[in-house]
């Protein structure tokens, strides 16, 4: 049987039910600042509302919430969702899961790819080595 999810204590039920301001009471310092004092950008919370009621609707393919902000405290409200987060040059599709709580949506949508180094060719600089992956 799988162990179920509890962040701080609390089961995911109970979180869902709790306003951003609890919610903040749990996380840790930076992310309760970032909650407190800013909370959730107004026009971002309205299609996360929109989108979780389609969602126990029952509707099936819901498009990601495309979001810039990257700054943004995952909270309970925005699990099992599909976010577009913006990495500044395209929108990388994250989906929210209980154990990305408290974090922020920019840490799932790296902005720098992985590097590749390989063999210089013909007449090439020593720093054109570095290539970057597909």
């Amino acid at each position: 049987m799988a162990k179920e999810f509890t962040f701080r204590g609390k089961t995911l039920d109970e979180l869902m039910k709790m306003s951003y301001q609890e919610f903040a009471q749990l996380c840790n310092a930076r992310a309760r600042r970032t909650l407190l004092r800013r909370g959730i950008d107004k026009k971002l919370e309205k299609n996360m509302m929109e989108a979780r009621k389609k969602l126990e609707e029952g509707v099936k393919d819901l498009k990601p919430i495309r979001t810039h902000e990257r700054d943004t405290v995952v909270v309970p409200q925005m699990v099992g969702l599909k976010f577009g987060v913006y990495n500044g040059k395209e929108f990388v599709v994250v989906e929210v899961t209980p154990e990305m709580l408290g974090h922020y949506l920019g840490e799932f949508a790296l902005t720098r790819k992985k590097l590749k180094h390989g063999k210089a060719g013909i007449g090439a600089t020593r720093s054109s080595t570095a290539i970057a992956r597909k």
